[in-house]
């Protein structure tokens, strides 16, 4: 609901004042980091459907009940007798009342024995420390056995974790603004944001006990069971690991078909580790030695096509991003899980060093070495794994020292000047050198009284080429900016430092890697005539192979945003407009 805060706080109107949508919903990081419970039970998940209604300052608790009231019960039909509510109960420290209004629009629909008045950890919605929140009421289901229901009523188990006793949907009444200094401020207009889980409503429509047992889940358990030669519900071991693939190909197909690479930091260090967790459990437990997870983004694409279609637009490229991770972890996997079978180790402890080895050598996340070591009965030094990353810090530190001699000056001149727009080859002087050691390789800066080389800024890679003194050439392999030099990166110096030197940009990739920097310029301006004035540009990187252009928009764009944008990008360049260049000009000028 972040992208919407500006309609909350009223700094914005939203061209619709009511919504609704489904999102889906990543859940691996952070205070609802539910990993290490997925696939062990049957209904956490690392990727859930969230379903929501909202109203930007239109209808308000009244409706938001009756109607949540009126789906749950006479569209999807599901029993009366086994819904409970939950309301806001005040907060006595920070003097917040009861929510009474939402008491009062309940008590006619449920009756008052099954309102439950909750905290304000259950039932008070914030998105922060600061920001728009509000007292929320949520509807819980009672899926347990009617035996067991005459045991214990389901009231006495809301929000007290039971598996079949469920909050299905979340009203959320945002109608204050919290300011940093605590306070609450009521907001210009009241709204409504409702959170539906997908899955959980599946599990109550259809009858189900176990959110895998639905038709989300089903088509990717009967596709694992049959590649594995195993029947699910048979054997808890096989059963924990085709759940942890069916809900871990989801994630990752998502997150990848959204932009997010696995990788080694960050964001894709997240989708690495979910994915490396499932390769582990179908290799230990259903014998799956060749990549297998990919075989799934077919059958998932197509699960979801009229509903994140985005998925099967890049389904070949999902499932061979998927491919190359399983395959890369393969080949360290079984040797990285013998490390661990050979392992002795004292007071059944794992220690810090052998789980970074396991991490550094092996590629196995820390909760992947945790995971095994618990099915072991062992635990693992943490502490102990944190020291020894920090030490890899300080290791790679070391490594990037480099020994930067003293410029040696060659010849007094005023500020070296560019002059690569206009000329590609020139002859000039060479102005001062430095020597750099790196890695036990010795290379030269070097500056010339005038030079056509290109120094790296704007996202743009600095020119590349050579310098000749008559007698042999000298590839320059970088060109950067240190303050207002141009640096020339060298594999050594000429034979004669004080004589003129020939240098030649190599103009084929100068060419290509300034067009693609126009592209870049294109692209931005397509960007905000598709999506909206508030894209900016947050990096890229421009060379004559590609562009990659970072930007900040609040959701994955469309196929149809990108076929527009690729249209108007196409239609500018086809255009070929003469580029009018007045070089000097304040900043400010050239703005206006």
């Amino acid at each position: 609901m972040v992208q919407f805060k500006d309609y909350f706080l009223g700094n914005a109107v939203p061209k619709d004042r009511r919504v609704a949508d489904t999102q889906k919903c990543l859940r691996v990081s952070g205070k609802h980091n539910d990993l290490e419970e997925v696939g062990i039970d049957t209904y956490h998940h690392t990727m859930f459907e969230m379903l929501g209604n909202w109203s930007f300052g239109d209808y308000f608790k009244k409706e938001a009940i009756a109607w949540a009231w009126e789906l749950l019960t006479e569209v999807y039909q599901l029993p009366k007798e086994r819904l409970y509510v939950s309301v806001f109960g005040g907060d006595k420290v920070e003097k917040l009342p009861i929510d009474e209004d939402a008491i009062s629009l309940w008590k006619p629909i449920v009756g008052e024995d099954r309102i439950i008045h909750g905290s304000k950890k259950d039932n008070f919605w914030e998105m922060g420390d600061t920001g728009p929140c509000g007292p929320c009421s949520e509807i819980h289901i009672d899926l347990r056995s009617e035996s067991e229901i005459k045991k214990k009523p389901g009231k006495e188990l809301v929000n007290a974790d039971h598996p079949q006793v469920i909050e299905i949907w979340n009203l959320v009444f945002i109608q204050f603004n919290r300011l940093s200094s605590g306070e609450l401020k009521p907001l210009p207009e009241k709204h409504v944001d409702t959170g539906m889980g997908f899955e959980r409503l599946c599990v109550a429509i259809q009858g189900k006990h176990s959110n895998y047992d639905t038709d989300v889940f089903s088509p990717l358990l009967d596709f694992i069971s049959k590649s594995g030669k195993c029947v699910y519900g048979k054997n808890e071991k096989k059963d924990i690991a085709m759940r942890v693939i069916a809900d871990h190909i989801r994630a990752v197909s998502f997150a990848i078909a959204d932009g997010q690479l696995p990788s080694n930091t960050g964001a894709g260090y997240v989708i690495r580790r979910i994915l490396r967790r499932a390769v582990r459990y179908g290799y230990s437990y259903l014998d799956f030695s060749e990549p297998f997870m990919f075989k799934l983004v077919p059958l998932l694409a197509g699960q979801f096509k009229d509903v994140f279609p985005e998925l099967q637009k890049q389904e070949e490229y999902v499932g061979r991003v998927i491919h190359e991770e399983e395959a890369s972890f393969l080949r360290t996997l079984e040797k990285g899980l013998k490390r661990l079978d050979l392992l002795e180790t004292k007071d059944k402890i794992i220690q810090g060093e052998v789980a970074f080895e396991l991490y550094d050598t092996f590629g196995f996340p820390f909760d992947l070495t945790s995971l095994i070591a618990r099915e072991r009965g062992l635990s693992v030094d943490e502490a102990g794994f944190l020291e020894e990353m920090e030490k890899q810090k300080v290791r790679s530190k070391a490594d990037a020292v480099k020994e930067t001699g003293d410029w040696v000056e060659v010849k007094k001149t005023n500020s070296p000047r560019f002059v690569g727009y206009d000329h590609l080859e020139i002859r000039s002087h060479l102005v001062k050198y430095r020597e750099i050691k790196q890695k036990n390789k010795t290379f030269y800066q070097v500056v010339f009284e005038q030079t056509p080389f290109y120094g790296e800024s704007g996202g743009q890679v600095g020119d590349t080429g050579t310098l000749s003194d008559g007698s042999s050439a000298i590839r320059i392999f970088d060109t950067k900016k240190e303050n207002d030099l141009i640096v020339h990166y060298c594999e050594k110096l000429p034979s004669k430092l004080d004589g003129e030197l020939l240098l030649s940009v190599d103009e084929s990739k100068r060419r290509l890697t300034v067009s693609n920097h126009s592209a870049t310029h294109l692209l931005h301006a397509a960007l905000r005539t598709v999506l909206g004035k508030h894209v900016e540009q947050k990096g890229s990187l421009v060379n004559d192979q590609l562009l990659r252009f970072d930007f900040s928009h609040f959701a994955a764009m469309t196929s149809e945003e990108m076929t527009k944008v690729e249209k108007i990008v196409n239609e500018k360049i086809r255009l070929n407009i003469a580029r009018g260049e007045q070089r000097e000009m304040p900043i400010a000028k050239a703005k206006e």
